[in-house]
């Protein structure tokens, strides 16, 4: 399974590729037909050195004009507006977004792995939490994510806490977060959800569900219900769906990390009939007998996966006033989230696929999540401080790693340091 536009309209070719298929072909098994006709961006060598110069061009002009004129300059939550507002804007231009796609997606064979039955053009993603809307996804898949998670996204529409939303940290490389789940509504956005995937080139998307955070919270049954809606309106809608269980922004709090809770949780989902795999988006500050509870009992479920981890509550050697609300996000929750995932691949890798979030900036902090034992790899904040080139560096770096310890694909360097 490879793909580049190099030769052709990708729209086009999806168009035609996908007429030859069997109705009976699942979605990804479609994707993984589409990505095996075309060539790879590594093994040409003008189109190679294109991505290359592109690249640095980008990172050269983010880093002196874009972040300290364009985004810096002006209050976060303003920022996150107008940039929700350009991708969804330009991701409508479909030259533009050839464009994109021919300067700035690196393919590379190497990077292509299979993960729950799934095929994706390289491990790296966007975490849930930046596209609440599903309104980035067009621009994503054509810079080269290899999938991107929508949401979190609730049952009903939500407005989330009050602003300001978000802090930066730069020293820290770091946000800290404080949305509380603002979103259209899982009605509307998981439509859009499964509409971004039946257009893609290939990326992958995966929703998140939630419970909303409005005056409506009941007590835990109402809570239970209200994922249940979310989830049937998901349903074999999309590659994958994670259930985040652990938004530390909420009125409700998160009652379902506690084990008995979550029990009962997913007694109900386990009823909802859904064929794609389903991930759990995990607490961060749990100490790791809980964190341990909560994983058992999700073996005894429905369930494929964990997400490891949502954003840190404990802000023990951060510098943040205390006014400012909010969970931490990137780099301070690096060490912390890779021990997670080792420790989780070590005791449930058998049961329980990983996908690793938190403080990913460069490939070789990509890589050590992997070889810890994280199968997918997902970012938010490198995103906003190092500019939209940086899916190209972590992907390149990432196949340089790989081949540099003698691995032919991703799968192998899997849990190799757990």
């Amino acid at each position: 399974m490879s793909y580049s536009p190099l030769h052709c309209n990708a729209h086009a070719a999806y168009g035609a590729i996908r007429a030859t298929i069997s109705v009976h072909a699942s979605p990804s098994a479609t994707k993984g037909a589409i990505m095996s006709s075309m060539g790879f961006v590594s093994n040409d060598f003008w189109h190679d050195a294109v991505n290359k110069a592109t690249t640095d061009l980008f990172t050269f002009g983010y880093r002196h004009v874009v972040k300290p004129h364009m985004v810096f300059s002006i209050p976060p939550d303003e920022a996150h507006e107008r940039m929700i507002a350009f991708c969804r804007t330009t991701g409508r231009i479909a030259p533009l977004m050839w464009l994109l796609s021919e300067m700035l997606d690196y393919t590379d064979p190497v990077l292509e792995t299979t993960v729950m039955g799934i095929d994706f053009t390289n491990p790296l993603g966007l975490s849930a939490g930046l596209d609440k809307n599903c309104d980035m996804a067009t621009v994503l898949d054509h810079a080269g994510f290899g999938f991107e998670t929508i949401g979190s996204t609730t049952s009903r529409p939500c407005d989330g806490n009050e602003r300001p939303w978000f802090h930066r940290l730069p020293e820290y490389d770091s946000m800290l977060v404080h949305v509380g789940l603002a979103n259209d509504g899982s009605a509307a956005v998981i439509d859009r959800a499964e509409r971004a995937w039946a257009e893609s080139r290939g990326m992958q998307i995966s929703v998140s569900i939630a419970r909303t955070n409005d005056d409506k919270v009941g007590d835990l049954d109402e809570g239970i219900e209200d994922y249940r809606i979310s989830l049937e309106r998901a349903a074999n809608r999309t590659a994958m769906v994670e259930v985040n269980i652990s938004c530390p922004n909420t009125r409700a709090g998160e009652p379902f990390c506690d084990p008995d809770n979550l029990d009962r949780l997913f007694d109900v989902l386990d009823g909802v009939d859904r064929r794609q795999p389903t991930m759990v988006k995990m607490p961060f500050d749990l100490p790791w007998p809980r964190f341990r509870e909560l994983l058992e009992v999700l073996t005894e479920h429905d369930v494929q996966g964990v997400t490891l981890a949502n954003l840190r509550k404990d802000r023990e050697g951060i510098a943040v006033p205390r006014e400012w609300l909010g969970g931490l996000s990137g780099s301070p929750t690096y060490r912390r989230g890779n021990e997670l995932i080792r420790r989780t691949y070590r005791e449930f890798g058998d049961r329980l696929t990983v996908a690793g979030v938190g403080g990913v900036f460069t490939p070789a902090q990509a890589y050590e999540k992997i070889r810890c034992g994280a199968s997918l790899v997902m970012f938010i904040s490198s995103l906003m401080y190092r500019g939209p080139q940086q899916i190209t560096v972590l992907k390149r770096g990432l196949a340089e790693l790989l081949r540099r310890d003698g691995f032919d694909a991703v799968s192998q360097a899997v849990g190799i340091d757990a």
